[in-house]
């Protein structure tokens, strides 16, 4: 029956602690909240726990994470140059890329991947997961992109989830 409630405690206990150093106060109002937001919350993302993935190198992933950041940054710039100078051609794209990686998890992770760069968004992701569909705001050369996005990405999760 707690399990059923508190299908990760120790989860739910860092979310109220979490919840209350935020808060930088205690109150009754505040713990109540704390404490509902603190069963709540594991509740709803119990299903995200039915897909588990080892990590082999959790030092690349850092380093992955730091090169997400810098792409996001780079890309955050190019957009804004094509924001501000209207007079540049744009050429949308709409490119089938085709996986070498393997798995759920690491699919999504490159999925979100995709996405969370400006100008880029996964719009499919093919029914036998082999292929993304990808919108690409500005692509003067698929193939290009699509070796970039294979080396810069694809290659790092295949080392840090062995795919």
């Amino acid at each position: 029956m707690l399990n059923k409630i508190l299908p990760a405690p120790f989860l739910s206990l860092f979310l109220l602690v979490f919840w209350l150093l935020l808060q930088n106060t205690i109150s009754a109002g505040l713990l109540i909240l704390g404490v509902i937001l603190a069963i709540l919350i594991p509740l709803y993302t119990n299903r995200g726990r039915d897909f588990p993935a080892t990590i082999y190198r959790p030092f690349k992933v850092v380093e992955y994470f730091v090169l997400l950041l810098i792409d996001i940054l780079i890309s955050n710039l190019n957009i804004a140059a094509i924001i501000l100078m209207p007079s540049r051609k744009i050429k949308p794209a709409l490119i089938e890329f085709p996986l070498d990686i393997v798995g759920e998890v690491p699919i999504t992770v490159l999925a979100s991947t995709i996405s969370l760069t400006p100008g880029t968004i996964t719009a499919e992701i093919r029914r036998d997961g082999r292929a993304l569909l990808i919108h690409a705001l500005n692509v003067h050369d698929p193939d290009k992109l699509i070796q970039s996005i294979k080396q810069r990405y694809e290659m790092r999760l295949k080392e840090i989830f062995k795919c």
